[in-house]
Parts: structure tokens; C-alpha cells; sequence
């Protein structure tokens, strides 16, 4: 907001206010200097039509998480399916779902009308995300991005797209950069949706022209189902069943590639079978196996293709399987 002014007082000075301005932002930002800091910064400038003074801005102040690169070798995911569940499937946070959906019926039932998600499914997400909007996060956005585009070379490119996403929403919007809280991985909102999709798959679902996921539920909801109906989610289909495996050799049944199912009729043969007697699987629907640790040994579900999209919000099957088994408990509430 100040340049214009400072490029005409520095002109009659005979002077370079970018000169001026970048010292100062220099000696804010922490990732300045860092060798790959100028090839963001053209690439942010090209992708998103940012100039290089609105890049150094938002990046004024910007600071080095290292406690963040920790977090990265440890995540959750990492747990056995025994500790994992026990981190989402408890008493408190299924009650807050349940006051959650209560309070917000109207929108889950027109986001489950309008693109085909079941409630439980944006109830899931919600709960494992947030506890439905009760941990949001508290690292500055800005600052988890960019020492992950700039630490962390395994996912370097990635986290400088988010970045300057990050970036280009913020000035879209007339947000402060630096005002915008998250996760350590940069996710905002109650959804936890990276910068890039809140632009790309974020609803504006309370109508009120602005797509809120800090602070709007009903933005949240729709979403999270606009996000999964985008990504291949198949209206009035199963996610999966538990599942029992008479055989001795779980390597033959466990799918490694949750984007190739295979007919149920082969997997039936090698001693696959649904746990409940009363669910009929058609030999031809096109499904996978997946296994979990659970405390007694491992347990067994039959997956449709639905639970492959849950996992496109994130990868881990145990994850996904969290916000099935959570939504479902929450919506029976």
C-alpha cells in the first residue's frame, strides 16, 4: 500500500526505492538470503502476476521454524492403527461432532444433496482435521511454508507453490500475509486446506462473497464436499466393509495401489469375505483390501473406490479410516 508513495518521493530524490526497500526486507526476512529465495520469487512473480516489491513484502519479518522440520520426521501417521484411532475416536471429540452437527444439519444436508458426500464423510473430515474447529493450528502460515520450501528439499518445490499461493491469496483477499495461522504444513481453516485449493476448490457455501475457512463452518462444509466430488467421489456408494481373511498369505490380498480395485469375485476366491453374514458384494464391483494393526492383530476392511478419494486428502489409509469410522459415530449421534 505505501509504494506508490515511496517510489515518488525516492524519484524526486533521485533515488531507487527498491534499493532502500529490499535492505530493510532483507535484513526482516530470514529466508532472503537463502540461495533459492530469488528463483521463488520469479517463479511466484510468473505463476500469480506478483511483483517482486508485493513478494518481499509479505515475506517481511518471515522466520525460520526449525521445530517444524522436526515435526515433519514424526507424524502421526507413523503410529500403529491402535494408537492412531485412539487419538480421534474418543468421547470428547465425538461429542463435539455431535453438537457440531446439530448445529450446522442445514448446510451438511444441502452439501451432501448437492454433491453427492455423505454427511459422515465431511463430519470425519472435520473431526480429524480440527475436532471440529477446536485446533485450528498456531504456526504463522507464511513462516511453516517457508521453511519447508526452503528446508525441507524432499518437498521443496511443493511448499514454494504453497507459499506463493499462500501469497497471492492474501493479497487477493487484503489479508496481512503474516495474519494467517495453520498447521505446521501450512493447512488453514477448519478443513485444513492448503493455500492453492482454498482458491481452486474452496465454496463461498454461507453466500456472503467471501470463501471464509478460518472462521465459517458452512464454507467449510461445502468445501469439503466440493473438494471430494471434484476428486472422483461416486454418489450413493459404499466406502467399505470390515472385512475377515481365512487365507495365510495377506501379501496376495492387500492392495498396493489404491487407484487399481480389482473385481471382488478374486479376492472372494483367496478367502476374502465381508464380517457381517447380511452385506452382499456383487462379484463385479471393483474394490481393494486394505490391512491394519490393530491391538490383537491385524484386521481387514473391503474398500470401494470412495475410500481411495478420502485418501487424495491425505494419503495414509489409517487416515482415511479415521474419518469414515468417526463421521459414522458422530452422525449416529
Amino acid at each position: 500500500m505505501f509504494l506508490p508513495n515511496l517510489n515518488k518521493i525516492f524519484k524526486l530524490l533521485g533515488l531507487s526505492a527498491s534499493l532502500f526497500v529490499s535492505s530493510n526486507w532483507a535484513q526482516a526476512n530470514e529466508f532472503y538470503t537463502h540461495p533459492n529465495y530469488f528463483a521463488f520469487k520469479q517463479k511466484a512473480m510468473s505463476t500469480y502476476n506478483l511483483t517482486s516489491e508485493q513478494i518481499d513484502a509479505a515475506m517481511s519479518g518471515a522466520k525460520d521454524l526449525p521445530n517444524i522440520l522436526n515435526i515433519m520426521t514424526r507424524p502421526g501417521e507413523s503410529k500403529p492403527w491402535y494408537e492412531y484411532r485412539s487419538m480421534f475416536l474418543v468421547d470428547g471429540t465425538i461429542q463435539r461432532g455431535a453438537n457440531f452437527k446439530n448445529q450446522y444439519q442445514d448446510a451438511l444436508n444441502r452439501a451432501e444433496q448437492q454433491f453427492g458426500v455423505p454427511k459422515t464423510v465431511i463430519l470425519g473430515i472435520l473431526g480429524v482435521e480440527t475436532g471440529y474447529g477446536a485446533n485450528k493450528g498456531s504456526f504463522v502460515t507464511r513462516d511453516a511454508l517457508a521453511t519447508l520450501a526452503f528446508g525441507y528439499p524432499r518437498r521443496a518445490d511443493y511448499f514454494s507453490d504453497e507459499l506463493a499461493a499462500l501469497i497471492a491469496w492474501t493479497y487477493k483477499e487484503g489479508y496481512p500475509t503474516n495474519s494467517i495461522v495453520g498447521s505446521y504444513a501450512g493447512a488453514i481453516g477448519y478443513p485444513q486446506f492448503m493455500p492453492s485449493n482454498i482458491q481452486k476448490l474452496g465454496v463461498d457455501y454461507d453466500g456472503n462473497g467471501h470463501i471464509d475457512l478460518r472462521n465459517s463452518a458452512t464454507d467449510a462444509i461445502g468445501s469439503i464436499a466440493n473438494y471430494l466430488a471434484q476428486h472422483g467421489w461416486q454418489r450413493d456408494r459404499p466406502i467399505g466393509f470390515p472385512a475377515r481373511y481365512l487365507g495365510n498369505n495377506p501379501d496376495s490380498i492387500i492392495s498396493k495401489d489404491l487407484t487399481q480395485p480389482i473385481p471382488y469375485g478374486e479376492l472372494k476366491r483367496l478367502g476374502v469375505s465381508p464380517v457381517d453374514p447380511l452385506v452382499k458384494i456383487d462379484d463385479l464391483d471393483l474394490v481393494n483390501v486394505i490391512q491394519l494393526q490393530d491391538q490383537f492383530g491385524p484386521i481387514y476392511y473391503i474398500t470401494y473406490p470412495n475410500f481411495q478419494v478420502i485418501t487424495t486428502y491425505n494419503k495414509s489409509r489409517m487416515y482415511a479410516t479415521a474419518v469414515w469410522l468417526l463421521g459414522t459415530e458422530v452422525a449416529s449421534r
